[in-house]
């Protein structure tokens, strides 16, 4: 009996292990030039080769003295200017000060600045109105924000547009990263219609392959669209095989229920085998995992709901460790009070759609409406997942529930 006649329904966080636990990491690397490398995941780790700012500067705009100066005198003649590129040069007096501005190398000496708000140009110098001096005040010493040697981002990061400023700075031209995972991916349904075209008695037009591109992009790999595939089990056994030489994922919406004309189960076992199929959540009950000769393969539900949801939840994990992303994290949960009811039985982990807020500083959630899984305006109006756990019943208004708001993948 294999896993697809079992009885009952599997557990999500038995999925889940169940997934991981067979995932091996891509081995394939690149060295790519820096501008090219947004939303690639590090093969090595980036360690900085000088110190950010590889030089004593200016926080301010303002003056550069010696305090002893200073107490001597609360008013300094100019002896020259020091500006962010064109550092002061040459011989600097006792007994003077050198206008300054704000990055720009702090001159030999130099063991203070003093913003310009607290100075006053007069006939004999400049006046510095501020009582008290501290020593290096507003002065930022050489590796202030980066040491030579440090380890700036660790292997297995996902470059963000926050880093890739960040190595520019250490003047780094190029990274060493894993090869993006590609997904190919593509509709089952006779039903289904492409964009722009009329609608027939009883079709609908195919969403799902819009809302799965962009989570695939959004999870850092590299997709591809096979489009709508009708209901034909050669044409649906061709295509996979088409998709497993693309890819090293293949994921599919539709096909994977138990109507008669629901043919993906029976082709993978044909051509791989399935992991599991039917899970105990909700959305999504539909769900199959499993192995092509050379792909793996996620098959996901046909409702639009339950096939972003299942992205989400599921195959986001799964691609981040097939990229080598060790630095992912699953969306956190965080506690909060129900201001509607939610409907829920027991079997199954729920999550539905929500919109929290804070009010007097605790989160509160109330539900967006309509929990169908075809119903995708109330996916389109959350900002969170409310996850009710599988043994939870009927939840009240007052109670306390856990919510995951919203990763950057689905903004």
């Amino acid at each position: 009996m294999g896993c697809c006649d079992a009885p009952g329904l599997m557990p999500l966080e038995e999925a889940m292990d169940n997934m991981l636990s067979r995932i091996k990491p891509i081995q394939t690397t690149l060295r790519l030039p820096l501008a090219e490398a947004l939303g690639y995941v590090l093969a090595e780790e980036i360690l900085s080769p000088i110190f950010v700012p590889p030089f004593d500067n200016s926080a301010m705009d303002g003056y550069a003295l010696r305090i002893a100066d200073l107490e001597q005198s609360k008013t300094l003649p100019l002896a020259g200017k020091s500006f962010a590129g064109l550092p002061f040069e040459g011989e600097w007096p006792q007994g003077t000060c050198v206008r300054i501005m704000t990055g720009a190398k702090i001159p030999q000496g130099c063991d203070a600045v003093i913003m310009q708000e607290n100075t006053q140009v007069t006939e004999d110098g400049i006046l510095f109105l501020q009582d008290e001096v501290k020593l290096n005040n507003n002065i930022r010493p050489t590796g202030d924000d980066i040491k030579q040697g440090d380890i700036v981002l660790p292997k297995g990061a996902r470059l963000s547009p926050r880093d890739i400023p960040m190595i520019a700075t250490l003047g780094v031209s190029h990274v060493v990263v894993v090869r993006k995972p590609k997904v190919a991916f593509f509709s089952t349904g006779d039903e289904l219609k492409p964009l722009g075209e009329p609608l027939a008695e009883g079709q609908i037009y195919d969403s799902n392959r819009y809302g799965i591109k962009p989570l695939i992009e959004n999870f850092g790999c590299e997709a591809i669209d096979l489009g709508i595939i009708p209901d034909c089990p050669k044409t649906l056994a061709e295509t996979f095989e088409q998709a497993q030489q693309l890819a090293d994922v293949v994921v599919t919406s539709g096909g994977v229920s138990v109507g008669e004309a629901d043919y993906t189960k029976d082709i993978l076992e044909e051509l791989g085998e399935i992991g599991f199929w039917k899970l105990a959540i909700k959305p999504g009950k539909p769900f199959a995992f499993g192995k092509l000769n050379t792909a793996w393969f996620c098959g996901l539900p046909g409702n639009p709901v339950s096939a972003v949801l299942t992205m989400y939840v599921l195959v986001q994990p799964m691609l981040a460790k097939l990229a080598g992303h060790t630095e992912w994290k699953a969306p956190e949960s965080i506690p909060a009070i129900t201001k509607t009811a939610f409907k829920k039985g027991p079997g199954r982990t729920d999550y539905q759609r929500g919109v929290y807020t804070i009010e007097d500083g605790q989160f509160v959630v109330e539900t967006t409406g309509n929990q169908s899984s075809g119903a995708f305006r109330s996916m389109s109006l959350a900002n969170c997942f409310v996850v009710l756990e599988r043994e939870r019943g009927r939840v009240e208004v007052g109670e306390t529930v856990q919510i995951q708001l919203f990763n950057s993948t689905l903004y």
